[in-house]
């Protein structure tokens, strides 16, 4: 990997992992707009343990105190979060699984991202406008943790998003702005390792993947990521959503455009 193209890959991922624009969309888009060679879904999966490390990094305390009570005291307000965050990460892991080669493929084409880009933003527009704003993350229900993780299935789709989706449908099942971003943030964590897990034997097979600039994707996809966490945990406290619908919707349209010109010429 280029060291120069994985940093910059890894920055788009560490930056729209956690950001409800879509990083496996940039992932795809970047390269398709530089005409690069597109560097797969396992080094995406590589960058995507760079954003598993920040939210590990950013929620540690968190994390340390959920996995205590989940064993201890499953039936108190925390110990029951971190059971339903495992039974929220089920849906996405298993359509995952069943849809992976799929996902390598018809779904990265450049117009159905383009399109998803679009429709999620409305979606996302219209749950942050109606939505009632009152869940946070410690009074969540079993049937609202589920329903977001349903959601986070359909995030396999570039243009979708992870964040996205699963922020859209939290804050259409009522829960806060920010109670919204922390759940999604927190669910990130084990359906990224999943997703890492099921790649390990490629790389064991393929170790000479794993160079400089694919070490340097990673670190970058971190450190971005990072920020990201706690740039829109503080943006959310006071501000809408609406910069990123418009954000998608542009997006989406010079996409359309670059692919409707590459098509004519």
């Amino acid at each position: 990997m280029d060291m120069v193209k994985a940093v910059i890959l890894g920055l788009v991922q560490g930056l729209g992992e956690f950001l409800p624009i879509s990083s496996s969309a940039h992932l795809v888009l970047i390269p398709w707009f530089m005409r690069w060679t597109d560097s797969g879904l396992t080094f995406d999966i590589a960058l995507h343990v760079g954003t598993l490390l920040a939210v590990v990094i950013y929620f540690w305390k968190d994390w340390i105190r959920l996995l205590h009570q989940g064993f201890a005291n499953p039936r108190e307000r925390e110990g029951k979060l971190f059971w339903y965050l495992v039974l929220a990460t089920i849906p996405g892991a298993l359509i995952g699984f069943v849809l992976e080669d799929v996902a390598e493929t018809v779904f990265r084409h450049p117009v159905l991202i383009a399109c998803m880009l679009m429709v999620l933003g409305i979606i996302l527009y219209a749950a942050d406008r109606r939505g009632q704003k009152q869940i946070e993350v410690e009074t969540i229900s079993l049937q609202t943790s589920f329903l977001i993780g349903l959601s986070q299935a359909l995030a396999i789709i570039p243009g979708v998003s992870r964040s996205g989706v699963t922020m859209t449908a939290a804050l259409a099942l009522g829960m806060t702005r920010e109670g919204a971003a922390r759940f999604s943030f927190l669910l990130s964590a084990p359906i990224i390792l999943g997703a890492a897990l099921v790649k390990v034997p490629e790389l064991i097979a393929n170790p000479s993947m794993v160079d400089a600039g694919f070490l340097a994707g990673m670190a970058v996809a971190c450190l971005s990521g990072l920020a990201a966490i706690g740039f829109l945990l503080r943006y959310v406290q006071t501000r809408t959503f609406l910069p990123f619908v418009v954000y998608r919707f542009i997006a989406g349209a010079v996409v359309m455009g670059v692919a409707w010109f590459r098509s004519a010429s």
